[in-house]
């Protein structure tokens, strides 16, 4: 198969690291950590940077956070001065300004709090739809206008609401992840949002704007970490990004399954790409498309599928990609795909590493087998599965929102 050169997907050149002071600090965890949630686990394996005491991520710390299992290089956390952040974020463009590019062209001179790490998750997995709803949450006034004191009030009740209580032997850890209430430190986002001054307000469209580009940013990434420039990935290389952060353990048969039944390697474009990642985003509505065929206990075929797809999110993939999409995943080669073979599968996905995190925790607390079907586990341990912690967070921070 011929591909050709693609010009307006290529990485950018690597940007020197901020000098910086290094601590004596280590990312290994202790058993107190197990207690810390699973996003909070990968901010601290992810993050690099420390001031005045809090962790930070870097705009490459967080890609990678979202695009590989563990970090690149793991070293100790930099320690920066006020001098050196303020020269950090004087580099910060303004949100009118923003690009696919913008993590990238940081990359590692910015800083990313904790809370806007757990934003930053929600906007990945989040739809197009509900970009207005994110908006809204934000926009306490509903003068269509967010300004900084706005956007730092939701912050605060993400903060607030996601520290664990009662945690023995914690407090010095999860005090390095919190910020100190009576001090606001200008980050990255807040400075590119609000700019420098942080009187700027943030708009409906600049904010869908970003949103898109940070969606789009990433799913460059992924791509070109396969198509080397190209502009295509071959199908094999569609199943491992598919895989990552998945409890699938033998990978190697389904990629055994691409080889044999797409033996005339054509390619995914990036077109293809980022729409099955935009169908993702809206798996919950087509689970309940889907659901409907388990409850009869009937698989679904290329076409119901590609209907289902379409009716749930209006989103139309191609007959390539569909086609993809069942030899990857049609394990018993029916050319059916049923709930459990694409949902369950699919779900882990989308979490990016969150959900794999919690499940290992789990099996570590409990000396579970990571053979053993995991609901049980967390059953016994009260502890919510992924998907379901973050409908209850939404929800809950709706309601918290309404009493502003």
């Amino acid at each position: 198969m011929e591909r050709h050169s693609i010009n307006d997907l290529t990485l950018l050149p690597s940007i020197p690291t901020v000098k910086a002071k290094e601590k004596a600090q280590s990312f290994d965890f202790d058993d107190g950590q197990v207690h810390m949630s699973s996003h909070e686990q990968r901010f601290r394996m992810f993050s690099s940077v420390e001031y005045e005491g809090q962790l930070y991520m870097t705009p490459q710390n967080f890609i990678e956070s979202v695009t590989m299992s563990e970090p690149r290089h793991k070293r100790p956390w930099r320690s920066l001065t006020k001098q050196e952040l303020e020269k950090i974020l004087s580099g910060t463009p303004p949100v009118w300004r923003g690009s696919s590019k913008l993590f990238r062209n940081l990359r590692d001179r910015g800083i990313i709090s904790y809370t806007e790490y757990l934003f930053l998750l929600c906007i990945l997995t989040k739809p197009h739809a509900g970009f207005k709803i994110a908006f809204n949450m934000f926009d306490a006034d509903g003068n269509q206008m967010v300004d900084k004191r706005e956007f730092l009030v939701l912050q605060e009740i993400f903060r607030k609401k996601n520290e664990k209580k009662g945690r023995k032997g914690d407090a010095e850890k999860s005090a390095q992840l919190r910020a100190d209430e009576s001090i606001t430190i200008d980050t990255t986002l807040l400075v590119h949002f609000f700019g420098k001054k942080g009187k700027a307000e943030l708009t409906f469209d600049d904010f869908y704007r970003f949103m898109d580009n940070l969606q789009t940013e990433v799913l460059e990434i992924e791509f070109l970490t396969y198509s080397k420039g190209m502009t295509t990935i071959s199908e094999e290389d569609f199943a491992k990004i598919l895989l990552r952060f998945t409890n699938v353990e033998n990978i190697s048969s389904y990629l055994e399954n691409v080889r044999q039944c797409i033996p005339d390697e054509k390619g995914i474009t990036f077109d293809e790409f980022r729409s099955f990642f935009q169908f993702l985003n809206n798996l919950e509505d087509f689970a309940i498309a889907m659901q409907m065929y388990n409850f009869a206990a009937r698989s679904i075929g290329q076409d119901e599928f590609a209907r289902a797809v379409y009716v749930a999110t209006g989103l139309k993939l191609t007959r390539h990609l569909v086609n993809t999409i069942f030899k990857i995943f049609d394990v018993d080669h029916d050319d059916k795909l049923s709930y459990k073979e694409f949902i369950g599968i699919m779900k882990d996905r989308l979490h990016r590493g969150a959900r794999s995190i919690q499940n290992a925790a789990a099996c570590l607390l409990t000396s579970a087998s990571r053979h053993w079907h995991i609901t049980p586990t967390l059953s016994a341990l009260h502890w919510l599965p992924v998907r379901f912690w973050v409908q209850f967070k939404i929800l809950f921070l709706t309601w918290c929102c309404s009493l502003l």
